[in-house]
């Protein structure tokens, strides 16, 4: 029974950010879109798009916190490797978990501090300048984002969401088909 819930918390936690990933490529796909458009428009009709730079700064800002419950759940995170890989056997293990609980800590203190700052927006009715775009909507991703980050942090504490080994981590060389 533990074991079952174990996986569905799990499958539930990689599909979720599984969609966040997706939505965060899709971010990236109409941030290209927007600007070969704005570009075209200013060649050859001489008006660029107006939006451009808010719509832009928007989807960089969401797609970027959309694709790191992914990048967590992948443990491709950038990483200081130096200790480490310098660290074998039972010190590597608790290096792993001290790891685990800094970002755990790390991501619930980021939580902390969005919370009342997509607050503030959402009571001020807070717009962009130009294209004049609610802003909360996009904010309201970052704390959601965040809170799925924390919460793939602590299914990896908690062994719902095996610890990921040296073996699993991409490597340049992986994943340029090289030595695995």
């Amino acid at each position: 029974m533990a074991w079952l819930l174990k996986k569905r918390i799990a499958r539930g936690l990689e599909i979720l950010a599984l969609a966040c990933a997706a939505a965060a490529a899709l971010g990236m796909t109409a941030i290209v879109g927007i600007i070969v458009t704005s570009v075209l428009m200013r060649k050859f009709a001489n008006a660029p798009l107006h939006i451009t730079e808010e719509v832009v700064g928007l989807l960089l800002s969401v797609s970027l916190f959309l694709g790191l419950p992914m990048v967590t759940l992948k443990a491709n995170h950038v990483r200081v490797a130096l200790l480490a890989d310098f660290l074998k056997g039972r010190w590597h293990t608790v290096m792993q978990f001290a790891a685990l609980l800094v970002g755990a800590a790390f991501f619930t203190w980021l939580i902390i501090e969005t919370v009342p700052w997509f607050e503030f927006a959402f009571k001020r009715n807070l717009r962009t300048e130009t294209a004049r775009i609610l802003l909360y909507p996009w904010m309201a991703l970052m704390p959601l984002s965040l809170a799925l980050t924390g919460l793939i942090y602590l299914a990896r504490l908690t062994g719902i969401i095996a610890r990921a080994d040296e073996s699993d981590i991409e490597t340049p060389e992986t994943l340029a088909g090289g030595k695995s």
